[in-house]
């Protein structure tokens, strides 16, 4: 295993927590963009968030795959689904992007586990 990816978004949960109260408008802007990007229009909840996991891999964001791998596997991803975005984020971002997806994929699979498990 590379990372802990549930603990990566606890610890980053945690670590957002002064952020929020220092900026609470900034950040409370943010979450309200998020949650209007992420609002299901033309494309569903589960689409928005494999674009943004596939993003998450061609900036090379830790936290990033973390959140957005564990947002899928929520919206009910696939792991087909997963590694064809994988494919997608590694043609836009080339080699460090494959090593960014090799990533991604064990973040969605640890998160996607327990669901599989119930």
């Amino acid at each position: 295993m590379l990372n802990d990816w549930q603990a990566t978004t606890r610890d980053y949960s945690a670590a957002l927590k002064p952020l929020r109260a220092g900026q609470a408008d900034v950040m409370k802007g943010f979450s309200a963009l998020a949650q209007a990007a992420l609002k299901p229009g033309a494309l569903d909840a589960k689409t928005k968030e494999l674009l943004a996991l596939g993003i998450s891999v061609a900036i090379r964001c830790d936290p990033c795959v973390a959140f957005h791998a564990e947002a899928a596997a929520r919206q009910g991803a696939t792991r087909a689904e997963i590694l064809e975005t994988m494919g997608t984020a590694i043609y836009m971002g080339a080699g460090p992007s494959a090593m960014y997806a090799a990533r991604a994929l064990e973040a969605f699979e640890q998160f996607s586990a327990p669901a599989q498990a119930a």
